[in-house]
Formats: structure tokens, C-alpha cells, sequence
């Protein structure tokens, strides 16, 4: 007989189901619960863009010949706060506008969840994002090298043409969606993290 072949990864049906059985759950909680765990959401995401703004702000001097370098240990540090997110419980409102609406596609969740959700997401996660800003402006944190990469990433992210921005939100959001779907497809810690 053939030995059993384990795997430490749902397959893409297996995957796509847990995704919207995860929006379903969503849909059930109550608004406080949301909100909650919104908050913190909101929280764990200005966690991962400080880390990435002391890191990479603290090598400006190494990637001046390579300014690719930093926009590199930026990128690559920012999705902690999405793998803190993930592994919490938290409620990002990026994760719930994708997870819900299988919910609803799959008749597992009435649309009405969907606004309900994704309303209540996203001022959780704003008040969370605030109340971080609030703590790193009240412990002065953004100040030096750090303060001067917020300053570039600012300037930069607001000179940019509306609809151009717009778009690259939308594909932001697309590749936030798919590391949700591919961490609820991996079983093993490691296979999270990755």
C-alpha cells in the first residue's frame, strides 16, 4: 500500500473555502467584537510601518549609491504588522473585503454583512492607527532618520496624480487579500510567516 502523503498546505479549493468560512465567522460577530478587534488591527499596522521607518530610516546613509536598499528592508519589514494581524485574530479592513463577500458569494453570510463589516473595520482600524500615532508622537519616536523617511514617504505618496494612487490601492489590496488567502492555506507556523 501507498504510504499517506501529508501536506502542510490546504489545496486551493480547501483554501478558498476556509477564506470564506473565515468572512462567515466574521459576519456572526457582534459589532463590538468587530470593532474590537479592528482597533487593534489598526494598532498592529502602525506597529509594522515603525519598525520598517526606524530600520530602513537608520541605513539612509548605507543606501545613498543604492536608494533601492531601503524602499528593499522597508518592504521588507512592513508585512509584520499583517503576519501580527493574522495571527491574532485581528479585523483589517483590507482582509474583510475579500473574506466577507465570499462569505456572501457562497451563501454562507448575508450581504448586508458586507457594509456592516467593512464600515465598522474601517473606523476600528483608523481609531486604531491614531491611537498608535497618538502613543509614538507622545514618546517622541518619529524624530531623526525615522521622522525624514515619513517626511519622503508623505511627500511622495501625496504628489502622486488621485487615480493613479487610487489604482495602486486597489492592487495593494489585492496582494493584502491574497496574503490572507495564502496564510489561511498554510498549516504550519513557518509556512505562515513566508
Amino acid at each position: 500500500s501507498m504510504p499517506e502523503v501529508l501536506s502542510l498546505c490546504k489545496g486551493p479549493k480547501e483554501a478558498y473555502e476556509a477564506f470564506a468560512d473565515k468572512g462567515a465567522e466574521l459576519s456572526r460577530k457582534s459589532i463590538p467584537k468587530i470593532f474590537h478587534q479592528s482597533v487593534y488591527a489598526g494598532i498592529y499596522i502602525g506597529f509594522g510601518g515603525m519598525l520598517s521607518l526606524v530600520v530602513a530610516g537608520g541605513i539612509a546613509d548605507a543606501s545613498k549609491n543604492n536608494p533601492t536598499l531601503q524602499s528593499f528592508v522597508f518592504a521588507a519589514l512592513f508585512p509584520v504588522n499583517l503576519l501580527l494581524i493574522l495571527l491574532t485574530g485581528g479585523v483589517l479592513i483590507t482582509g474583510a473585503s475579500a473574506t466577507v463577500p465570499a462569505a456572501v458569494l457562497e451563501k454562507k453570510a448575508h450581504w448586508s454583512s458586507i457594509p456592516k463589516v467593512v464600515a465598522i473595520s474601517w473606523v476600528g482600524n483608523l481609531i486604531g492607527a491614531v491611537i498608535f500615532a497618538l502613543l509614538v508622537h507622545s514618546c517622541d519616536m518619529n524624530a531623526g532618520a525615522t521622522a525624514d523617511l515619513a517626511i519622503k514617504i508623505t511627500y511622495k505618496k501625496c504628489s502622486k496624480d488621485f487615480m493613479q494612487t487610487f489604482i495602486k490601492g486597489i492592487g495593494c489590496n489585492w496582494l493584502v487579500c491574497m496574503a490572507v488567502f495564502l496564510c489561511g492555506q498554510a498549516q504550519d507556523m513557518a509556512g505562515k510567516m513566508v
